[in-house]
């Protein structure tokens, strides 16, 4: 690819600003040839498994304590307001708890409470309601084919905080593209910190992946936007994943630069996704960004980091209340395969494993 820079600044014409060299840092250079030996990631199959897995082995705290108070001889209204507690204090959120509580309250009145399996299926139910498996969880990165034949990439923009692990969920999603025969070239538009770049270079040469970055810190990120779907589309490409930065200090600010991100790659194919990540351990704070970023970059899907472990679960429920868009990807540890598509029913019966 030959250097980008000394071409004009306009948007309309998806040129990219003078003084900015643009690389693609492709696995088979020289430098990483020698470095690198590709991986193989983990087949897709197997990972549903894996969270399902992981969620009943580290023993939920919501699920126990909601299958503890349940399974008493009688329930009162303490019991009732320990159930609702215990709920918020998972961050399932006031409107969700109360409707689970009331639907409960109506099963248990009608039912009864006969025996643990007959409590467990009960709560199942009512949990798998909240969480709604008729959510299109279907993550969008099959290219466009036109009537010639022609073939467009997959767009997939990729937002969120720094800190909640938005870089290195992008290294995970091209190693999950990748176990699915997809072939991926990777965006570096996180431009304002210094180590972003490299570490997504990094994940890609790991399974062969090409990374578009620039080799200046603070360097136009639509630019490298830009430059990354046009990559993806000369090299035929079933996707292309853009990182962006992570920065709320200012609101009108992020987008702004959003915004020309989103129109700059636009001109070059349309945006397939737009995956907002979020840390499931942050609560409430999680939910503000959610927030933010759901009025600013027309979210479609969530992304989960550090689910499993956690007593916080019941952000799935809020933040898909929240944005009216699905949770579509979970993170569920540190290892470098350790991400998953979301299922409900496995999510479920793992709180209540």
């Amino acid at each position: 690819m030959p250097p980008t820079a000394g071409l004009g600044t306009d948007e309309a014409t998806a040129t990219v600003p003078a003084g900015v060299e643009l690389d693609v840092v492709a696995p088979q250079d020289a430098a990483l040839a020698d470095a690198v030996v590709v991986e193989v990631p983990a087949p897709a199959a197997g990972r549903l498994a894996r969270l399902r897995d992981r969620l009943s082995r580290s023993g939920s705290p919501l699920g126990t304590r909601l299958l503890a108070v349940l399974s008493r001889d009688h329930l009162s209204e303490d019991d009732w307001d320990e159930l609702e507690e215990t709920l918020l204090l998972a961050d399932v959120g006031a409107g969700p708890s109360g409707e689970l509580i009331e639907a409960l309250r109506t099963r248990v009145r009608v039912e009864g409470l006969k025996d643990p399996a007959h409590v467990r299926a009960l709560l199942r139910a009512q949990l798998l309601e909240l969480v709604d498996p008729t959510l299109d969880r279907e993550l969008r990165t099959a290219p466009t084919v036109a009537p010639d034949g022609t073939r467009t990439p997959a767009v997939v923009l990729v937002v969120g905080v720094n800190g909640t692990g938005k870089t290195t969920t992008i290294g995970k999603l091209a190693r999950l593209l990748v176990a699915e025969d997809r072939s991926v070239v990777l965006g570096a538009a996180d431009t304002f910190r210094a180590a972003a770049a490299d570490q997504l270079e990094t994940w890609g040469s790991r399974v062969g992946v090409p990374t578009v970055r620039s080799e200046r810190e603070g360097a136009d990120p639509a630019s490298v936007a830009f430059e990354a779907v046009r990559t993806g589309k000369q090299a035929d490409v079933d996707v292309v994943v853009v990182d962006t930065a992570g920065r709320l200090q200012n609101k009108s600010g992020l987008m702004d630069e959003l915004g020309k991100i989103t129109r700059v790659i636009t001109k070059e194919a349309p945006l397939t996704e737009v995956l907002l990540v979020l840390d499931a351990t942050t609560g409430q704070n999680g939910l503000q960004q959610a927030r933010v970023f759901g009025e600013v970059a027309g979210v479609t899907g969530i992304v989960l980091t550090k689910l499993d472990g956690t007593a916080k679960g019941g952000i799935v429920v809020a933040v898909q209340r929240e944005l009216g868009v699905p949770v579509k990807l979970v993170g569920l540890g540190e290892g470098p395969d350790d991400l998953a598509p979301f299922d409900a029913e496995a999510f479920v019966d793992g709180l209540l494993q």
